[in-house]
């Protein structure tokens, strides 16, 4: 998917993602969901429902669901994140969890805004180089209280966002390794890579580390902001998905 958004800095953002479901489970617990915010700019938003299959994919797309249709009415993303959280916990009485990635590129504030309630780190590149937001963060669905950790990134040109559910983080641990996803990123940083072509080789490197048959849900997303190469205003979306 790729957005070119207009700003002050005259850049272009990339977002893509890539996801491939648990082996031999009929459905991803994975949710992934777009929106174009009110006053300018898009949101998304990766829930990964508890367990996996049929019942993960409800409870990930009921929190996705939430989320996104407050942010289409310009809620902010930390509220959007508490409201969904306590609409699962109400739904389900708290005996339900889900993780939940909010990434949003705000044109009114010109800035891409991370909310995190997973146990997953995110990780970013910008001026100050490369770092993973690990912060510890909970899911939402069981604990009262519980609140997403707010980050907030300048919307310039060399800023990137990868996000990942947990079948990224835990690729190839039942073999005994693990992704370095940090290793890979800085792999791909200096070259000309897409969003896509970088959310496409994370899942790749996961999926191998399983030996071909992912562990759990696998979904990445990547937000790259690069420097306008032309005067266009044109939007792009390309969306690819397989049938059974």
């Amino acid at each position: 998917m790729d957005f070119e958004l207009p700003t002050e800095e005259d850049v272009e953002v990339q977002a893509a993602a890539a996801k491939v479901g648990k082996y031999a489970t009929s459905e991803s617990g994975d949710t992934l969901e777009m929106i174009e915010r009110p006053l300018g700019g898009v949101s998304f938003v990766l829930a990964d429902g508890q367990s996996s299959g049929r019942g993960a994919k409800q409870i990930s797309n009921l929190v996705a669901r939430k989320a996104i249709s407050l942010l289409a009415e310009g809620v902010r993303d930390g509220a959007a994140a508490r409201a969904a959280h306590d609409y699962l916990r109400a739904q389900r009485q708290g005996k339900v969890s889900a993780t939940l990635n909010i990434v949003s590129v705000d044109l009114a504030t010109r800035t891409i805004v991370i909310s995190r309630n997973s146990h997953c780190p995110v990780l970013v590149v910008n001026d100050e180089g490369l770092r993973l937001l690990d912060e510890p963060s909970e899911p939402i669905g069981i604990r009262a209280r519980t609140r997403p950790v707010i980050s907030e990134l300048p919307l310039a040109a060399g800023t990137l966002v990868v996000v990942f559910t947990d079948g990224v983080w835990t690729a190839g641990q039942r073999y005994g390794r693990r992704l370095d996803v940090v290793e890979v990123v800085k792999e791909m940083q200096g070259g000309e890579f897409t969003a896509q072509q970088m959310a496409d080789t994370i899942l790749d490197r996961a999926v191998a580390l399983d030996e071909g048959r992912p562990a759990d849900d696998i979904s990445v997303l990547v937000v790259r902001v690069v420097a306008k190469e032309d005067e266009a205003e044109v939007r792009r979306m390309d969306v690819r998905f397989p049938v059974r």
